[in-house]
């Protein structure tokens, strides 16, 4: 069954590769230039179907995200991607119809710049829920901005940089939370060590390649050299989380997180049942991969042959 889901996953992006190239090798090499007949109305056409139409559709079957919402804003960006894929002296008769594109991403950006707004006008009221709220700021956080303004791609983005800067330059004259119900899990363990490693790596990187680069590679050393600051900051960041968010343990449920990349919150009545004993836990760990291997190879053969 798995091997069957990826073929057709692959099968999707074969299939937008090839009609990419198709179209390619049609308007950009002296083959396709020498089919392109006098009247291109009909040639430019089914260009802008492949584009706009097809190629959205198959990037979003492989993506495995295919909805009325996505494939919309599949087919506006597909628009804009012709207005710059297709030659304008083939284009040019129906040039008008990218516009609409154009017209929708248009709106799509000033939506998400109003939402942007309204994060920003809800900041001061997101700050105070954190404060007043008892659950690790990792969580409270994202709470009060999933309640306060509409949850989309680029303000999960803005919120997950704010929550970086955060831990990297406002926590570390706060003391982490202690008593009853949190428990560390960085502590007699290597993981803070390692992350001190990665920082002094990079700061060696970045110390010998800026030297290397600057003179011979300008932009590009100020490239690498902003990424290793941002990895600085991030890794710092990261240990500040670890620290200040131990898990948590409440009435209804568990707040787990291991720095700003992992964390989750698991409801007690969701738990079926813990298992203490290592020699139970050893068997069903045996089981769950011997049930995964039937899985993985006994069906798909099955299901092919």
């Amino acid at each position: 069954m798995v091997l069957k889901k990826s073929l057709n996953r692959y099968f999707f992006l074969v299939s937008l590769l090839l009609v990419l190239s198709a179209n390619y090798s049609l308007y950009y090499t002296s083959f396709g230039i020498q089919l392109i007949p006098n009247d291109t109305n009909m040639i430019v056409a089914g260009s802008m179907i492949d584009l706009a139409l097809i190629s959205p559709l198959l990037f979003l079957a492989w993506k495995g995200r295919v909805t009325w919402k996505n494939f919309i804003f599949g087919i506006a960006g597909g628009l804009v991607f012709v207005r710059f894929f297709i030659p304008m002296e083939y284009l040019a008769p129906l040039e008008s119809v990218t516009w609409i594109g154009f017209a929708v991403e248009s709106g799509l950006i000033f939506l998400e710049i109003a939402i942007l707004v309204s994060l920003f006008i809800q900041l001061p009221k997101i700050v105070q829920y954190v404060r007043k709220s008892s659950l690790p700021v990792l969580f409270s956080f994202s709470t009060a901005v999933n309640q306060k303004v509409k949850s989309i791609t680029i303000i999960q983005i803005i919120c997950s940089e704010m929550l970086m800067f955060y831990y990297a330059f406002a926590s570390w004259r706060k003391k982490p939370p202690k008593g009853n119900n949190w428990f560390t899990l960085h502590q007699k363990s290597s993981y803070l060590s390692m992350q001190f490693m990665l920082i002094h790596a990079v700061i060696l990187e970045t110390a010998a390649l800026h030297w290397w680069l600057h003179e011979k590679y300008f932009i590009l050393s100020i490239i690498l050299l902003v990424i290793n600051l941002y990895s600085v900051i991030f890794f710092s960041a990261d240990i500040q989380a670890v620290r200040h968010n131990p898990v948590h343990v409440t009435n209804d449920r568990l707040y787990l997180s291991l720095g700003l990349t992992k964390r989750m919150d698991i409801k007690w009545t969701d738990i079926d049942e813990v298992i203490v004993d290592p020699n139970r836990l050893r068997q069903n760990v045996l089981k769950i991969q011997s049930n995964s291997w039937r899985v993985i190879l006994k069906r798909p053969f099955q299901t092919l042959f």
